[in-house]
């Protein structure tokens, strides 16, 4: 369930506009400029395009493999191309990449690799997290600090987490070469300084560019008719709608709970066909609530930006995270 979550929230990623954001980075690189905050645009569903459905249930799923995804706030990503990567060396990129942290925190030193290192690189593969049959199979990375204790049963501490994912992979182009590897998605959660290591290791291992991503209020919108039609095992939470009023000379936000019964209700109401939402749904469904607001607060909400939505499945924040 949680990979079908994940995958139905990483639909419909196609790049826009670029604003530039500066991060702590590490030199220049061998393609691109510096790994740092580039935006890019996220989901911009054209008019009347159906959902893609979330990935069939795999009956030898491990939904503790992936429950790592839950409770966490995830920073996006995307990455073009991977060139020469493969999954059967993904211990040896663990090695590399634990030398090369080690190496960075000691300022450039050299450092033996294979040696114990204070930090422990964990690279691995997650199959059933990915949108369709025909999708790569996401990798996971994970940073655990070593135990400073001399018992053999002491367990590392997890650092920070990432992971490269591809959804909705049937719409990427056919004739590309066998030595790239497409994961256009990147999840970060940890740290911004060890978040910046591990990209800028990738970018010089295999020749790609990170970018940050923004998410549209478009695709905030989406967000928030896709989960309000979503089933839930607890007591659903109330939907919320933050948005920011544009053109103020001090900066001013406005909270908009609808209660999830009625959230649902209406939902039910403009759908038309189940297991898919097109644009035109998404609009009528925000109208509506845009048109609720109006009748009892005066304010038009079209008139301002969304810049957040929160519910009982996940939440999105225009800047690029999601929980």
């Amino acid at each position: 369930r949680s990979a079908g979550a994940v995958s139905g929230l990483l639909l419909d990623m196609e790049s826009g506009d670029v604003a530039v954001r500066t991060l702590p980075s590490i030199g220049r690189l061998s393609r691109g400029p510096p790994f740092g905050r580039a935006h890019g645009r996220f989901g911009l569903s054209p008019s009347g395009r159906p959902l893609p459905p979330a990935p069939r249930s795999r009956e030898n799923a491990d939904p503790q493999k992936t429950a790592f995804l839950l409770r966490k706030r995830w920073t996006l990503y995307s990455v073009t191309p991977l060139y020469k990567f493969s999954d059967a060396h993904l211990r040896d990129y663990a090695r590399l990449l634990s030398a090369f942290i080690a190496a960075e925190k000691q300022k450039g030193l050299a450092v033996e690799i294979g040696v114990e290192l204070d930090i422990k690189v964990a690279v691995s593969c997650l199959p059933d997290l990915k949108g369709s049959d025909h999708d790569q199979a996401a990798i996971l990375v994970q940073l655990l600090s070593r135990s400073s204790s001399f018992s053999k049963n002491s367990e590392d501490k997890l650092i920070w987490s990432g992971w490269f994912c591809c959804v909705s992979g049937d719409d990427l182009p056919e004739n590309v070469p066998e030595d790239f590897t497409f994961l256009p998605l990147f999840l970060a959660n940890g740290a911004e300084s060890y978040t910046s290591i591990v990209g800028s290791w990738f970018q010089k291992t295999f020749d790609c560019c990170f970018r940050r991503l923004a998410i549209s209020p478009l695709s905030l919108s989406w967000m928030a008719a896709m989960w309000t039609g979503c089933k839930v095992d607890k007591t659903p939470s109330a939907i919320e709608l933050l948005f920011s009023v544009p053109c103020l000379p001090q900066p001013l936000d406005i909270s908009y709970a609808i209660h999830p019964e009625d959230a649902k209700a209406l939902w039910d109401t403009v759908q038309k066909t189940p297991g898919e939402i097109t644009q035109e749904e998404v609009d009528v469904f925000m109208d509506c609530l845009y048109s609720h607001f109006h009748r009892h607060f005066k304010i038009h909400l079209s008139a301002t930006r969304l810049v957040k939505v929160s519910t009982s499945i996940a939440s999105a924040h225009c800047d690029g995270t999601i929980k």
